[in-house]
C-alpha cells in the first residue's frame, strides 16, 4: 500500500508528511488493530481515510470504522475526488478537526 498510493493518497501524503499541515504529526499506513488506517494524527485520535467508489455504502468501513471509534479514534473520510478537486478545503477540514476534538466526522 505504502509503495502504490492512489493519486489521492500520495497527494494529501504530500501535504501531511514532515508536519507540513500546521506543525501537526500525522503517520501513514499505521496498523490499528486488525486494519491499516491510511493516516493517523495519534495526538488527535484522528485517523483520516481517503476512499474511491467502491467504498460507497459499504458493511466493511462501518465495521471498521465501529472498531476504531471503540479504540477511541475519530475517523474522517473523503472521496478521493474531493482531494484532487479541492486539496485546500480538505486540509482545512483536517485542521479543524484536530484543533476541536470535540467535532464528529459525518460520515
Amino acid at each position: 500500500m505504502r509503495r502504490e498510493p492512489t493519486e489521492a493518497e500520495d497527494r494529501l501524503w504530500h501535504e501531511l508528511r514532515g508536519r507540513r499541515l500546521d506543525r501537526i504529526k500525522f503517520r501513514r499506513q499505521v496498523p490499528v488493530g486488525k486494519f491499516i488506517a491510511d493516516f493517523i494524527c495519534a495526538e488527535a485520535r484522528l485517523i483520516i481515510e481517503i476512499d474511491g467508489s467502491q467504498h460507497a455504502d459499504s458493511n466493511y468501513d462501518r465495521e471498521r470504522t465501529a472498531e476504531l471509534k471503540v479504540r477511541g479514534f475519530r475517523v474522517l473520510r473523503f472521496w478521493n475526488d474531493d482531494v484532487l478537486r479541492d486539496l485546500n478545503a480538505v486540509c482545512d477540514t483536517i485542521m479543524a478537526y484536530v484543533r476541536d476534538e470535540s467535532l464528529q466526522p459525518w460520515r
